[in-house]
């Protein structure tokens, strides 16, 4: 007999430490609250459990799980949260709720064995009458037991109800034995619990506070508000996409889960580098402009130049004419169309030939007397800008605001990234290269981009095509938005298969929903309005 005994207790033993290594393993929170009450029932022959979690205010027991085996009853994990309404700790006078013995158990950390509910003293089983009376069921032996964490607080409550006789099936009590193993397994699952809500809040906390990051860097400037959100989400939609081809190049693609999140962190992040990018080169709208635009003090400057030519002249002579009069006045015609012609090249929206550029150079040959000193009309650095070929960037401004790709890669490579997410400094960096190897800040050829650098690349270049408001160019129709990308496809900066499913897919239809005003949408055909 007592050979016997052994041995089960050594094989319960052993059924003990592989539960506690599968709830260890698992990490899905709603499959972990179901195996505690079936592995809980399974080795205690328990017909029925529930599994009662701790309210974050810790007022409450909160229904996780509900099963009873005869009356089939499987409610919370995997199938959807009970809707019952918690167990209270505290009384509405806020006494202490020692009636109900699952509030009793939270509250005193003590386990409770009880051979028939229906004689026990001390508690209220009502509820649990009227239970039986309704359904036909009869309770009997419960085991209501604490699950405590590594701080050894209660996080919550599992409850057994009615143990059976392995051999005939008939109720029976719970022994010491079945308490101990219980307790065990209790102690168990909760760190393997609070293991599992740790992560789960690193993760939560991670997303924030990745996301904090992004609006930051997103309110730096005024005309880029909601750039970071919007790629990350094309990029995520486009991935998605790709998980449900069953044809084409991406026929056998599959991002897992932790794929698909690595790629979205990336593209939350794409843009990190941008917190060491001046705020007035991101946003600089006019060829002259800096913390302000350098236009008014030309204006300043020419209008200097204009009274001191009249002057000049006054001098020279001493009553003027009418219309030498009417020619002095203020800045003086040629002056006021020099002024005019660089208002206009200040915009950056015509391209810059030679002869205009020269025209420019004309200009800034001319000199004003400035505190007693001659000084020239403009000075090298407003030549320089103003001769900028095309666009309001300079070159060394283009370095500028392209070295935001090598700081996001240097900030985030500092970043201790667990290892299913190791993947995302060089997926956002990558952000800006191109399949021509031309593109910034490696110069990485087309062997060297993998899929998901691709796919951040198109989203946001197209985000950035589609913006309303930026400072450098006007707003764009879809149709011009999508030549634009046909033509980066010919010229080997997006890959091709990407932009075919891209189009076949009708994302840029969804994102312009969403996203665009409605005078973009041009000749996006009838699909938009579906």
């Amino acid at each position: 007999m007592n050979r016997e005994f052994n041995e089960n207790l050594i094989k319960q033993i052993r059924r003990l430490t592989r539960i506690g290594t599968a709830l260890s393993a698992e990490r899905n929170i709603e499959r972990l609250f179901e195996m505690i009450v079936e592995e809980a029932r399974e080795f205690t022959g328990a017909d029925g459990g529930t599994l009662y979690i701790m309210s974050d205010d810790e007022t409450a027991l909160q229904f996780a799980i509900v099963q009873t085996e005869t009356l089939h009853i499987r409610m919370g994990g995997t199938g959807g949260k009970i809707t019952w309404k918690p167990v209270r700790l505290l009384n509405p006078d806020g006494s202490p709720n020692h009636e109900n013995v699952s509030a009793h158990v939270a509250l005193t950390g003590h386990t409770v064995n009880i051979s028939d509910v229906y004689d026990a003293e001390g508690f209220d089983f009502q509820g649990t009458r009227k239970f039986d009376a309704q359904t036909g069921y009869r309770s009997k032996s419960m085991l209501v037991v604490p699950m405590k964490n590594h701080e050894n607080d209660i996080i919550g409550v599992l409850q057994l109800l009615n143990a059976r006789n392995e051999d005939s099936g008939d109720v029976i009590s719970f022994s010491p034995e079945c308490q101990e193993m219980t307790e065990s397994l209790a102690s168990q699952a909760a760190v393997a619990l609070s293991n599992n809500r740790l992560i789960h809040d690193l993760e939560v906390l991670m997303d924030s506070f990745i996301r904090a990051i992004a609006t930051a860097i997103d309110e730096k400037s005024p005309y880029t508000g909601g750039h970071v959100r919007r790629v990350a989400e094309l990029s995520m939609e486009i991935a998605r996409k790709i998980n449900d081809t069953k044809d084409g190049p991406y026929a056998d693609v599959r991002f897992s889960d932790d794929q698909l999140k690595e790629l979205q962190t990336a593209a939350w992040l794409h843009d990190l580098g941008k917190v060491t990018t001046p705020e007035f080169v991101v946003d600089k709208a006019t060829k002259l402009e800096t913390i302000f635009d350098r236009i008014e003090l030309l204006r300043i400057r020419f209008e200097l130049y204009g009274l001191q030519a009249k002057l000049q002249r006054s001098k020279q002579e001493a009553i003027p004419g009418p219309a030498q009069t009417e020619q002095n006045d203020g800045m003086g015609n040629t002056l006021r169309e020099e002024f005019l012609f660089l208002s206009d090249v200040n915009k950056g929206s015509e391209w810059m030939s030679d002869e205009l550029m020269g025209r420019v150079r004309a200009i800034a040959a001319k000199t004003c007397e400035i505190h007693g000193k001659r000084e020239p009309l403009l000075s090298p650095d407003e030549v320089e800008n103003l001769n900028i070929r095309q666009g309001t960037l300079t070159a060394r401004e283009k370095e500028v605001i392209r070295n935001h790709a090598t700081m996001t890669y240097k900030i985030l490579s500092q970043l201790p990234f667990p290892k299913k997410l190791r993947h995302v400094p060089d997926y956002a960096a990558a952000h800006h290269e191109t399949l021509d190897g031309k593109g910034y800040p490696r110069g990485l050829s087309a062997a060297q981009l993998p899929l998901q650098s691709r796919i951040l690349a198109l989203a946001d270049v197209f985000e950035a095509l589609t913006a309303k408001d930026r400072p450098y160019g006007k707003m764009k129709t879809l149709s011009d938005i999508m030549r634009t990308l046909e033509m980066m496809v010919k010229d080997g900066h997006i890959d091709p298969d990407l932009y075919a499913l891209f189009q076949k897919e009708r994302i840029h239809l969804s994102y312009a929903r969403r996203e665009m005003s409605p005078q973009q949408i041009d000749s996006a055909g009838p699909e938009i309005n579906r």
